[in-house]
């Protein structure tokens, strides 16, 4: 019979899917295509080729990647070496760094009990067109989308709110508002990075469904201050710029700005500290501002105070009554003194509807902490009846920078209550009995696996920060008794395999 070739290629059609799944394929590549093997049978030969495909990236105008996916050869000399860094813009988790997650997690996750909030979790692959709502929305040039092998159309979710609204919609009546949920998890954006910002992130987000008051407004940013204070970080570190959409609904309804309009107004304004203000008037004449109502727009988000929006817009209007609500209840929850007003916080997502907030560093040198406001409209974007609703996202990238800042990070070390040892090759499993003892009493033990001098174990000891050494010998064990050493003191003692704890 003749050598019979076998192929087969991979193929994945979207760009951005290609950048962060292309070195998890190459690396793949390097172990399959160089397993050609041959299967001798009397006369039959069979020769099996599996060969995959690397992609042809190149930058895209919008900073995205671009390029079709080409075969690679098959490997036939020595292995190539992979690239041991992760996909640009992501980040490896090795146990210091997953130490000092979980303290910031834990915090998170804390502060929602606190509040009586309830852990919820999405998929982190969500439909596409969860995230495809309005024109103009920075978020659907930055997602890593392609279509998987049922020809569906799907994303990396982005943000956490989308996947809210859709679960929210799915349970419909079964759940009784208000609803109080909250989640840790991860996104991906496309995105151009900086100091805090990456292309996966983590992000807590707490929201409230139901409550049309702005009582849950002022209920959310208590919950961050809280936080913020649990981890030492006070309102001289941090600030809350506060505004209303309202505000710019109002504006533009003076100039007979169609309500289909506004999502694009709010993208465009959302990106004044961020561009000069000449590109923020061109931009803002293209989707059909006159030019009068521009300069009127942007003196109205020049004002910093209450009082003066007051006397440009009156106080009859919904934003000014709000505004004035919430700024008393922080009086009443006791932190006034964490927010100032400022009409420019439109944030950039257009699904937002009435206050709308971001956390700041006093000092300027980080991009926004974090943000959220009402969307009282997103839920019949969807389809769906709306309800009230609000919340909030906190990254966890930005926090961290500060706390580098402020000097606050804590230091985390390994830490483990014992270490047992065995002292002779052939007690090791009586050494397993003492670890397994005290694993059932909740102590966490380090088991020494193979035989160790005790300086190594001693030194081991200082690197897990443990308590105490539990040594297995044979004169100890001869009596059912094993050795304790009490690390911080040296204090020595003999105790019973069934009394140990």
């Amino acid at each position: 019979m003749p050598a019979t070739p076998f192929s087969r290629s991979f193929f994945v059609s979207q760009p951005r899917f290609n950048y962060y799944i292309t070195p998890i394929f190459r690396s793949l590549t390097c172990q399959l295509s160089s397993s050609l093997f041959q299967f001798n049978a009397k006369s039959s030969t069979v020769r099996f080729h599996c060969a995959l495909s690397q992609a042809a990236e190149t930058e895209s105008p919008t900073g995205g990647r671009s390029g079709a996916l080409t075969p690679t050869p098959p490997v036939t000399g020595e292995v190539q070496k992979i690239d041991v860094n992760p996909p640009k813009g992501t980040r490896d988790f090795p146990p210091e760094e997953m130490r000092m997650r979980n303290w910031l997690f834990n915090n998170f996750k804390e502060v929602s009990r606190l509040y009586g909030f309830e852990e919820i979790d999405f998929p982190v692959l969500e439909s596409e067109a969860l995230y495809i709502r309005k024109a103009g929305e920075e978020i659907k040039d930055q997602l890593y989308c392609f279509e998987d092998r049922g020809n569906r159309r799907v994303a990396l979710r982005p943000e956490l709110t989308p996947s809210l609204a859709r679960l929210v919609i799915q349970k419909g009546k079964s759940v009784s508002l208000p609803l109080k949920w909250f989640t840790v998890g991860q996104c991906w954006r496309y995105e151009r990075m900086t100091r805090g910002r990456r292309r996966e992130h983590y992000q807590w987000n707490m929201d409230i469904i139901g409550v049309p008051g702005v009582m849950a407004e002022a209920e959310l940013i208590s919950s961050i201050v809280t936080f913020f204070k649990r981890i030492g970080i006070t309102e001289s570190d941090v600030g809350f710029k506060v505004s209303s959409r309202k505000v710019l609904q109002e504006v533009l309804k003076c100039y007979g700005i169609p309500e289909n309009m506004f999502g694009k107004v709010c993208v465009i304004i959302d990106k004044i500290e961020k561009i000069p203000v000449d590109e923020i008037k061109k931009e803002l004449k293209t989707v059909g501002l006159s030019q009068e109502a521009v300069q009127e727009l942007l003196q109205v988000l020049s004002v910093k105070s209450l009082t003066e929006l007051e006397e440009k817009l009156g106080g009859s209007g919904e934003a000014i009554a709000d505004l004035k609500q919430l700024f008393s209840l922080a009086e009443k929850f006791g932190y006034s003194k964490w927010l100032q007003f400022d009409a420019s916080v439109v944030r950039g997502l257009a699904y937002y509807t009435g206050i709308v907030f971001e956390g700041f560093d006093r000092e300027g040198k980080l991009r926004a902490i974090c943000g959220g406001g009402r969307y009282d409209h997103l839920f019949s974007t969807f389809g769906a009846d709306d309800i009230p609703a609000c919340g909030f996202g906190f990254g966890d990238a930005v926090i961290v920078e500060l706390l580098k800042e402020k000097g606050l990070l804590p230091e985390l070390s390994l830490q483990v209550h014992n270490i047992v040892c065995a002292l002779d090759e052939e007690l090791q499993g009586y050494a397993a009995m003492a670890a397994n003892i005290l694993r059932e009493k909740g102590q966490s033990v380090d088991l020494v696996l193979e035989s160790k001098p005790l300086k190594w174990v001693f030194k081991r000891a200082a690197r897990t920060n443990a308590e105490r050494l539990v040594l297995v010998g044979n004169s100890e064990w001869q009596k059912g008794m094993v050795r304790v050493k009490v690390l911080s003191t040296g204090e020595q003692y003999e105790v019973k395999l069934d009394d140990l704890n």
